[in-house]
């Protein structure tokens, strides 16, 4: 079965689209053609927004789901007109929690997203630049001001998992990729050893691993798979002689990755 989703917005769409998204991931025997519109900001964009789901809906022969996070009412009354189910995320949760905080909303377009008004913007920017700058085991003088340091083998999710955390928990991660020769040693790298604490590793299948690496250096020992599984083996059995708590990422996202991260190493979001 296939359906269109629409994420619809007067502002960028994120809020929209991760609520929007986390809704249709409980639904795993639906394709879902996912399609965001921000800045959704006039009656003529919200006019034509209208005609273009009604063209689905008639294409398709079933109505488009629709995500919505429009504050302006004469433009939600618009959106209203089209043939979809909508799903108003502000009004659903916003009137209850008025009611609850006796207190009327502001109604703003772009607040959770706001540089302006969100004072934790910088946070996040400083955080992504020490992630890049820390990136790769390329430097490690500055692992005394990280939050976390990720460890595992080549290609095994550390750099999308530290930016990630960077960009949505503030954290200071910085990553160490474990090479071949590390693993002959049988002991942590120097660089590493004073800062046991803030370890933590990743660990990957082996299938999944080579298959990652033939996409970056195909056919190569790099990529093979008796490299692959000799690199995973021995870096897991690294971290149980080091008692470096791990995971494998092979099933998980970077969002449940970073998130179980944080979880076992009891690290908080740096900014409410």
């Amino acid at each position: 079965m296939k359906r269109t989703a629409f994420f619809i917005s007067d502002g960028t769409g994120i809020t929209a689209e991760t609520l929007g998204q986390s809704l249709l991931a409980q639904f795993g025997n639906i394709d879902f053609r996912r399609l965001t519109r921000p800045y959704i900001d006039t009656t003529e964009k919200a006019l034509a927004m209208v005609q273009q789901i009604n063209a689905v809906a008639e294409q398709e022969k079933s109505r488009p789901i629709v995500f919505d996070t429009i504050v302006n009412p004469q433009i939600r009354d618009i959106l209203a007109t089209a043939n979809a189910f909508k799903l108003d995320i502000f009004s659903t949760f916003l009137n209850p929690l008025e009611t609850e905080l006796n207190e009327s909303s502001s109604y703003s377009v772009g607040k959770s997203h706001s540089i302006k008004q969100n004072d934790t913007y910088m946070q996040r920017i400083e955080a992504v630049n020490f992630a890049l700058e820390n990136d790769d085991g390329a430097r490690t003088r500055h692992y005394d001001s990280a939050d976390i340091i990720l460890v595992g083998v080549s290609r095994c999710g550390k750099t999308p998992t530290c930016l990630y955390m960077a960009m949505q928990y503030g954290i200071r991660a910085a990553n160490y990729p474990l090479t071949e020769e590390d693993m002959d040693l049988l002991t942590l790298p120097n660089s590493l050893k004073p800062y046991r604490q803030k370890l933590f590793g990743l660990t990957i299948e082996a299938e999944r691993l080579a298959a990652i690496r033939h996409e970056r250096k195909p056919n190569s020992r790099y990529a093979s798979f008796a490299q692959c599984e000799f690199e995973v083996r021995e870096v897991e059995a690294l971290f149980q002689r080091e008692n470096i708590n791990f995971i494998n990422t092979t099933q998980f996202s970077v969002e449940e990755i970073s998130a179980k991260i944080l979880v076992e190493k009891g690290i908080e979001r740096r900014f409410k």
